[in-house]
């Protein structure tokens, strides 16, 4: 039995039918019932004593992630549920995340002390990549990134025996409860904030109606843990992820495998990409912009980034016609129809470039409202355009103090200035 240890695994191993068949091919007279009666009495007095444990408040808190189902709009997605348990009061922060890498796991440490207004100070954890570089057992080297986020808030970070799932059972049995109680049915939601939103407000019902074994609820016992946890520092640590990229000709980057446009006039430059869990920051020479993430392969095209090329490249305009206003939105959708009717695609594409550079000299909220007035007045032509941009503002009102609206203050002028320098002596 023992050659054939190293040769199984848990769900390819021995049985005591097996065992008995090979009995028998070796010529031993051996009945069923007694190899199996011996097999489960080796298995018992092999098995693990699993020692009950004794959480004290604010000492000790286990994290995971779980993977769920969740439903974005009309589509199933795989999604990662990060979890972090208080172990004495049993007060559990959930969240959701679209990956389970290193930047979610340390997005949900800020998030989960956040939202316990204070840290524990022993953080459990298996011996997952987003935390352990090596494992050289019974040392572990951990990754830059953790240590980091471990010194910030400084709690100590314990890790279970390899392959080992109970020794943090308190989070694996929460984590694959929310997975029944919480994701079942599949929650459905336009975003996964809107999920996590539900989420939350379904942990906070649990917390305060939840009874543990003393009689308190879970919120009563969290409240008299929260003085023991140790205090949140003056700043939260930062979980993005800094990442160099180069801007092609092309005016896009990629980033952890996925593509982004950026302004145009960026283009042939260095950026930094400071990576979230839900977005990434892009910055170069002083500007940035905040986009979605994207998963691996992914694209995501703004072309408002392309504004200053479309304004003198027709064509490309044409091309890309029904993306631009997707994001202009109206009346910029209501002009570009308006063209194609009355002059062609091909002349309309003309047209709208030249509305797009009004865009660069005005801003786009004034080249709208006076494209608002043209359509109005059913004109389409560039002149009823740049009528209205040349109209003034109307000025803003501002109210005044009951006490000050019997005053009249009037407009300076020069001559104003000039009686005041001779009546100074100013010519003396």
């Amino acid at each position: 039995m023992e050659e054939w240890t190293p040769r199984t695994t848990a769900k390819q191993r021995l049985t005591a039918a097996r065992l008995h068949r090979q009995l028998c091919e070796e010529g031993q007279s051996v009945g069923l019932t007694l190899v199996q009666d011996w097999l489960r009495e080796r298995r018992r007095a092999a098995a693990e004593v699993y020692v009950p444990l004794v959480h004290r408040p604010g000492d000790e808190a286990q994290v995971d992630f779980f993977d769920v189902t969740v439903e974005i709009g009309t589509e199933w997605r795989k999604a990662w549920l990060f979890v972090m348990r208080l172990m004495y009061s049993g007060r559990d922060f959930a969240w959701v995340y679209e990956w389970a890498d290193q930047v979610s796991f340390l997005d949900g440490h800020v998030r989960a002390f956040a939202a316990f207004a204070g840290v524990p100070h022993r953080c459990i954890y298996d011996n997952l990549s987003a935390a352990v570089r090596r494992l050289v057992l019974p040392e572990r080297e951990l990754t830059a990134r953790f240590l980091s986020v471990a010194s910030h808030y400084l709690f100590e970070p314990c890790f279970t025996r390899p392959a080992t799932g109970h020794d943090k059972g308190g989070v694996e049995g929460r984590g694959k409860g929310m997975r029944l109680q919480e994701f079942t049915p599949i929650p459905r939601g336009d975003s996964l904030a809107v999920i996590n939103a539900q989420l939350g407000e379904r942990l906070a019902v649990v917390a305060a109606t939840r009874r543990r074994e003393d009689g308190r609820t879970v919120q009563e016992r969290y409240e008299a843990e929260q003085a023991q946890l140790l205090p949140l520092p003056a700043t939260a640590y930062e979980p993005r992820k800094v990442v160099p990229c180069s801007v092609s000709r092309r005016a896009l980057v990629r980033v952890e495998g996925a593509v982004y446009s950026v302004p145009c006039h960026w283009k042939l430059l260095e950026a930094t990409a400071y990576v979230g869990a839900a977005d990434v920051r892009l910055v170069c020479r002083g500007e940035s912009f905040v986009v979605e993430r994207e998963r691996f392969g992914g694209k995501r095209i703004r072309y408002r980034h392309y504004v200053p090329e479309l304004a003198r490249k027709p064509q490309a305009v044409r091309q890309v016609a029904a993306e631009l206003l997707a994001e202009l939105g109206e009346p910029f959708g209501a002009l570009w129809r308006l063209l194609v009717d009355t002059h062609g695609p091909r002349d309309a594409a003309r047209t709208f470039a030249r509305v797009l550079g009004t865009l660069l000299e005005h801003g786009e909220a004034a080249v709208a409202r006076a494209v608002t007035a043209a359509l109005a007045a059913n004109r389409t032509d560039l002149l009823a355009l740049v009528e209205h941009l040349q109209q003034p503002l109307p000025r803003p009102v501002v109210p005044v103090p009951a006490t000050l609206a019997a005053y009249e203050v009037e407009a300076p002028s020069a001559a104003t200035y000039d009686a005041l320098w001779h009546q100074e002596g100013g010519d003396e």
